[in-house]
């Protein structure tokens, strides 16, 4: 027999924005986040400064989950062409889930025309550390302009989430081959 942990209305918070902005978009009020967290708000505002701070937290503390499901293992002895391929074959087997909204960290930068928004900075970051995987992927792999490939390959990963984050496009079939000619196009072995 398991007993479930009761989470902590913090917990509840950072769960309660997660859920409620990727389905619903960042203006999402704070009165629907605290009651979907069941907290009220005047704990919300003790446990974080703004909701901007709660958004900010919320994307930060899903960051982990979104890389261990984009990235391949460390060293998991695929060659770089095959990690690359890894994360795009990501994409589209989570884009046919229908609760599928696209990235969440690309909506986030959309929504948020503030630069120095927290949680726009937050999602800017968590978007640059997935191009430096290109990045780095690209180089190791020998491709003749790794920055190029690297920013080539995040065109595509925002463009593919973003078309089958709103029921534009389908990916089965579409996007390996794109990737795999960028691929081919750079060099990369």
């Amino acid at each position: 027999m398991t007993t479930k942990v009761k989470q902590s209305p913090r917990e509840r918070l950072l769960e309660a924005a997660a859920t409620l902005t990727y389905r619903d978009g960042v203006g999402i009020g704070v009165q629907a986040l605290c009651k979907a967290a069941g907290v009220s708000k005047r704990s919300m505002y003790q446990l974080f400064k703004s909701k901007d701070e709660l958004l900010a937290a919320s994307l930060k503390e899903r960051s982990a989950a979104f890389a261990a499901r984009a990235l391949p293992p460390a060293d998991d002895g695929r060659s770089p062409r095959e990690r690359i391929l890894y994360v795009f074959e990501r994409v589209e087997l989570q884009a046919g889930a229908p609760e599928f909204h696209g990235c969440r960290y690309l909506a986030v930068q959309i929504e948020l025309k503030d630069q120095a928004h927290p949680a726009r900075r937050v999602a800017h970051k968590i978007k640059a550390n997935l191009t430096a995987f290109f990045r780095a992927e690209a180089d190791h792999g020998g491709a003749s302009d790794p920055d190029l490939l690297a920013r080539q390959l995040i065109l595509v990963f925002d463009g593919a989430n973003a078309r089958a984050g709103i029921g534009a496009d389908h990916l089965t079939g579409l996007i390996a081959p794109t990737v795999t000619t960028l691929l081919d196009a750079a060099d990369m072995h």
